[in-house]
Order: C-alpha cells, then sequence, then structure tokens
C-alpha cells in the first residue's frame, strides 16, 4: 500500500532533516543533475510534490515563473516556508494521491518533477498519479523523474520499479537521462512523437 501522511508525521517528529537532504554529497549531486537535465532554459508554471523542506524547491524557483511545491508534512512545508521565501513559490499539503483539481487551480503545468517520490506508492496508485500528471501537463512540456535505485525495506516500489511504470505512462517520451549504481534519473516530454533536441531548438544543427 502507499504509505500513509502518517508515516511522514513520524518521520519528522524528531529530525528536521531525516534524508539528509543538506549534509551528503549524494544528494548536492543528484540536484545539480536534476537542474542540468532540464531541456528548457525556464518554464512557466512546475509542480514539486514531496518538497521535503525546499532545498531543490529553492534550485526550481530560479528557473520557473511560478511554482507549486507540496509535501503531507506540515513540519516539512514549515521548514521549506523559511527556507525559500519566494513570491514565486505557493506551498501546499498535498500527496499525489490527493485531488489533482485542488493543486491545479484551474491551470496546467509545463514542468512535472518527481524527485525521490514515487516509490512512496504502491504501483496503482502511481499510474493514476502519472495519468493525472499527463492530462495536465502542457503539450511539449517536461517530466522528470529521480530515484534513488538502492532497496529501502518501507517502500511499496523501488526507484527502477518507479521508472518502469513512469516509461510506460501514455502520453509521455523519454528524452534523455542519467543512471549509476545509487539514482536513475529520466526526462520525458509530453508528447507521442520524438521531440526536438536542445541543440535543435537552438539552432545548432
Amino acid at each position: 500500500m502507499s504509505l500513509s501522511r502518517d508515516y511522514f508525521d513520524a518521520v519528522y517528529t524528531d529530525n528536521v532533516d531525516p534524508f539528509r537532504l543538506q549534509d551528503n554529497w549524494y544528494e548536492t549531486r543528484k540536484y545539480a543533475i536534476t537542474m542540468a537535465s532540464l531541456p528548457r532554459r525556464s518554464y512557466r508554471r512546475a509542480l514539486e510534490p514531496g518538497c521535503s523542506i525546499g532545498i531543490l524547491t529553492a534550485e526550481l524557483s530560479a528557473r520557473c515563473e511560478s511554482l507549486v511545491s507540496t509535501d503531507v508534512a506540515p513540519a516539512a512545508l514549515e521548514i521549506a516556508r523559511s527556507r525559500v521565501g519566494s513570491d514565486r513559490v505557493q506551498f501546499l499539503e498535498w500527496s499525489l494521491t490527493g485531488d489533482w483539481d485542488a493543486v491545479c487551480d484551474g491551470d496546467t503545468f509545463d514542468l512535472v518533477v518527481l524527485s525521490e517520490v514515487g516509490y512512496y506508492l504502491d504501483e496503482s496508485d502511481l499510474r493514476s498519479a502519472l495519468d493525472s500528471a499527463v492530462s495536465r501537463l502542457d503539450a511539449g512540456g517536461t517530466l522528470l523523474a529521480a530515484h534513488w535505485r538502492h532497496p529501502v525495506a518501507d517502500y511499496p516500489l523501488s526507484g527502477d520499479q518507479v521508472h518502469a511504470v513512469v516509461g510506460a505512462t501514455s502520453g509521455l517520451t523519454r528524452i534523455g537521462g542519467y543512471v549509476d549504481e545509487d539514482v536513475i534519473l529520466e526526462v520525458f516530454e509530453c508528447s507521442t512523437e520524438r521531440p526536438d533536441s536542445v541543440a535543435r531548438i537552438e539552432g545548432l544543427v
């Protein structure tokens, strides 16, 4: 079953940074790869589910005119708000299994970033969330997924299983990625046709 809000409330009860997002090179490096992998210089409106304490949020906000960052743990959101403090960012208590109309607020996104959140859901909930994401992603919009590849006993899915589900999602075309023993990162475009590369868009080839 997908992990509940109670699970994450417990995780943050005695530790403001339970996933060690601030103090290890794995996370710093992963965030650098994430930002470098985004094919556009800037985005109109982005969604970041599972923002935790807002470290990636701060970096995304510099590339997005508007960013909706969510988490199910109020304690994490409070830290993220104090860290980022940008008018560009809206913080919401929300889960990928929640009401998508509430988080979309009548608008679409041209970027969805799933950073280390997909394996908190079981396969059925993940497929449903991805279908909802694609239906609210602009044509040509970007979906980026990045996940830890080592097993975690509490999680319903592994990182590789998450990416197998993402890769099989109708309406997404893979345009790039990175993988090593620790992390898998893939970038998709909301398109059924092969999209142009960054170099082609820039007129370099």
